[in-house]
């Protein structure tokens, strides 16, 4: 049941691949890991291409947070009065990213209780465009280049160990794998909160 219900889906993905892309870039510009990590699924499946799903991680999860810097540069953090539990967040990332930058835009894209305020906090920091830009291109890239990877790589090996009587297994490994890299990033947004 399972299986078919995910080769129904890998085919209505490939009967619509310009819709597919368009969305996996605009939902990519909120940094969806598990989104990307489904999308290399697909690709290796035949559904979508992997340079094509690739392209569309990146170029989402840099816009996304280019919009967000944008937004952080302009309007800073007041706009969050109404969230102050969100605008200490932004504010403590702010004056983190003052000094450690570099880092903090190669990683925020993981954890993600920083990952949606990042974007914020570099424009509200003294962070200037040109440099954000060029850090930011590359972490999108490394991002995507992961993400999409990993579950090309994830389809691939499940791909090659199990029959065709076993894809129902498969559909489980699949969803098993999806779990333990949102419990992964779980954990993670657990220390970075204790820091």
């Amino acid at each position: 049941m399972f299986a078919g219900d995910l080769a129904s889906f890998l085919d209505f993905i490939r009967q619509h691949g310009d819709a597919a892309y368009a969305f996996l870039t605009v939902y990519s510009m909120a940094n969806s890991l598990l989104l990307a990590i489904f999308a290399g699924y697909a690709a290796q499946a035949g559904a979508l291409g992997y340079e094509q799903a690739l392209a569309g991680c990146w170029a989402g999860t840099f816009a996304g947070d280019v919009l967000r810097f944008w937004i952080g540069r302009r309007f800073g953090t007041r706009w969050l009065g109404s969230f102050p539990r969100l605008q200490r967040a932004v504010d403590t990332a702010a004056r983190v990213a003052d000094r450690h930058h570099v880092w903090m835009i190669l990683i925020h894209r993981y954890p993600r209780i920083i990952r949606n305020v990042a974007g914020f906090a570099y424009g509200a920091s003294t962070l200037g465009w040109p440099r954000f830009l060029a850090l930011n291109f590359i972490a999108a890239g490394i991002w995507a280049g992961i993400a999409v990877s990993t579950g090309y790589g994830f389809g691939y090996v499940s791909d090659k160990t199990m029959s065709d009587a076993l894809s129902a297994f498969g559909l489980a490994m699949l969803v098993a794998f999806l779990l333990l890299g949102w419990f992964l990033t779980r954990r993670l947004e657990r220390v970075m909160e204790r820091e």
